[in-house]
């Protein structure tokens, strides 16, 4: 996508981080190993996807994976290896790493789109998930891998997968794990856009920029209304409405749109 400031890590960083015109992109970066997530990743992304929901010049963020895969899951061989040596680190992992990752997707104060470049599995799969859009290439494909290795779900698998497609189907995939295509994905509603492969990344960065020149104060309070709303009455869903409607309307954006509307012009948001 176009920049007029790029700022990127080095390229054996594993992960990467790319500034452009207000959208943040952060690459998973151990294509070697389809993107599968060793304590380094995991920690590594852990801050940097903190970084970017505090820094008030990202406006938009997108998630994606470097080579062939978006996320493998978890790095087996690295499990396996801890495991054998009687490390505790596997057993706190998802405590220590997954929650916090998949919270800080879930709850990004600013919208973020996972580009699913490629093959993603376990949690590499609740990643995209936790995401607020999913853009697909072609050769994509989603599994729900945990059961194959003993293992429930984790990483807010349980959470996502069953509002995006329905608790019987998230039931079926977590208990049956197999891939699921492009085209049922679409057609389930587990994704949002279905691309040709090697354009999952553009097309991600596209739609983030429009986003980023939005109203990315009323996208927050968009994201907490409807998640609230999940657990919620109506009438403690119209309650947090009014609260996010009078917040709103007191805000320097809201002031421009009405005021860009009457004069006829294009609004210029500043996310205030």
């Amino acid at each position: 996508m176009p920049s007029t400031s790029e700022q990127q890590t080095a390229t054996d960083d594993v992960v990467l981080v790319e500034d452009a015109d207000g959208v943040r992109t952060i690459t998973l970066n151990r294509p070697a190993a389809y993107n599968s997530l060793n304590i380094e990743l995991k920690n590594r992304l852990v801050e940097t996807l903190r970084d970017a929901a505090a820094d008030d010049d990202v406006r938009a963020v997108v998630l994606t994976g470097a080579g062939k895969a978006f996320c493998a899951g978890q790095d087996l061989k690295e499990h396996v290896g801890l495991l054998l040596d009687n490390d505790p680190s596997p057993l706190s992992t998802v405590e220590e790493h997954y929650n916090p990752i998949a919270t800080s997707i879930a709850e990004m104060p600013k919208p973020i789109i996972a580009a699913v470049n490629g093959p993603a599995a376990g949690a590499g799969a609740a990643f995209a998930y936790a995401a607020d859009v999913r853009i697909a290439a072609s050769s994509a494909n989603f599994l729900m891998a945990f059961a194959n290795v003993g293992l429930g779900p984790d990483s807010g698998a349980s959470w996502t997968l069953q509002r995006l497609i329905g608790y019987g189907r998230a039931l079926e995939l977590m208990m049956l794990p197999r891939k699921v295509q492009t085209d049922e994905a679409l057609r389930i509603g587990l994704i949002s856009e279905v691309v040709e492969d090697g354009e999952a990344l553009a097309r991600a960065q596209e739609l983030a920029a429009k986003l980023a020149a939005g109203p990315t104060v009323a996208y927050q309070k968009i994201k907490q209304t409807l998640s609230a709303a999940t657990s919620s009455s109506f009438g403690e869903a119209l309650a947090a409405e009014q609260v996010a409607q009078n917040e709103l309307g007191a805000t320097s954006d809201h002031h421009e749109a009405v005021d860009a509307f009457v004069n006829k012009r294009a609004p210029k948001f500043t996310g205030s």
